[in-house]
C-alpha cells in the first residue's frame, strides 16, 4: 500500500519526467521567434534610414501599381514584402506584421501568466521535500528550475509589453504614400517613431533568446533530479516474492 510519502515522490517523478521533456521543446522553440523579430526590426530599421535622408519623388506614374521610389527600401522589400505604390494605402504587410505582433504579444502574456501561476504552486510545494535527507543536496537545483521558470514568466509578460506598445507607435503612423511624402517635406518624425519600434522589438527578441537560454539551463537539473528520486523509489520498492518450484 503507497505510503503519503510514496506518493509525494510518485508525483515528484513524473513532474520531473514530463515537464523535463516539455522545457526540452521550449528551450529550442522560442529561437524562431527571435529569428522573426529580428527579421521583422531589420526590415524597419532600413525603411526608417531610408526615409530620414531620401527626398520626395516628384516622378509621376500612370498606374497606381507603380513603386514609389522615394518610399520603397529593397532591404525591406525582400525581408518582408513591404511595398509602398503609388495610388496605395498602407501596405498590406505592414498591416500583417501588426496583426502578427499582437498575436505574438498575446500569446506571451497567456504564456507569462499560465507560468507565474503553475511556479507559485510549484515552489509551495517543494517545501515538502525539505523532509527527505536523500534530496538534501539537490534542493537548490531543484528550486533553481523553478526559479528560471518564474524568471521566464517575467520576461513573456515584458517581451508581450514591449510588443503591443511597438504595435501602439506603429498606429501613430499614417503609413499612406501621401501622407509619408508629407513627412518627408516637414519634420521627418515617422522614421524616428519607425526606430523606436525596431529597437522594441530588438529588445522582445533578446528577451526571448534569454528566456530560451535560462530555460535550456534547467535539463542538467532535471536529468540529476530525476535520477535521485527514481533511485529512492528503487531503494523503497520492496524485493519481488520469489516462485516456488
Amino acid at each position: 500500500m503507497q505510503t503519503e510519502r510514496d506518493q509525494l515522490l510518485l508525483t515528484v517523478r513524473n513532474l520531473a519526467r514530463f515537464h523535463r521533456e516539455h522545457e526540452k521543446f521550449y528551450s529550442e522553440s522560442p529561437f524562431h521567434d527571435v529569428i522573426r523579430l529580428q527579421r521583422n526590426s531589420r526590415a524597419l530599421q532600413a525603411l526608417a534610414e531610408r526615409w530620414l535622408v531620401v527626398e520626395p519623388s516628384g516622378e509621376k506614374y500612370l498606374s497606381p501599381f507603380a513603386g514609389a521610389p522615394d518610399l520603397n527600401e529593397d532591404r525591406a522589400t525582400e525581408t518582408l514584402g513591404i511595398l509602398f505604390m503609388e495610388g496605395g494605402g498602407e501596405p498590406a504587410e505592414i498591416t500583417n506584421l501588426k496583426r502578427d505582433l499582437r498575436a505574438l504579444a498575446e500569446a506571451n502574456r497567456a504564456t507569462g501568466q499560465w507560468l507565474t501561476s503553475a511556479m507559485s504552486t510549484a515552489w509551495d510545494m517543494l517545501e515538502a521535500l525539505l523532509s527527505y535527507p536523500e534530496l538534501a543536496d539537490l534542493l537548490a537545483e531543484r528550486h533553481r528550475i523553478v526559479s528560471n521558470d518564474w524568471q521566464c514568466a517575467s520576461m513573456a509578460d515584458l517581451i508581450a509589453r514591449n510588443l503591443e506598445r511597438a504595435v501602439a507607435i506603429l498606429g501613430r503612423v499614417d503609413f499612406t504614400t501621401a501622407a509619408l511624402r508629407a513627412d518627408l517635406t516637414a519634420n521627418r518624425v515617422v522614421p524616428r517613431y519607425i526606430f523606436s519600434v525596431s529597437e522594441m522589438l530588438n529588445f522582445a527578441a533578446d528577451l526571448t533568446a534569454r528566456s530560451a537560454v535560462l530555460t535550456h539551463e534547467n535539463e542538467r537539473r532535471w536529468r540529476i533530479f530525476h535520477e535521485r528520486v527514481d533511485q529512492i523509489l528503487g531503494a523503497a520498492d520492496p524485493p519481488s516474492p520469489t516462485k516456488s518450484h
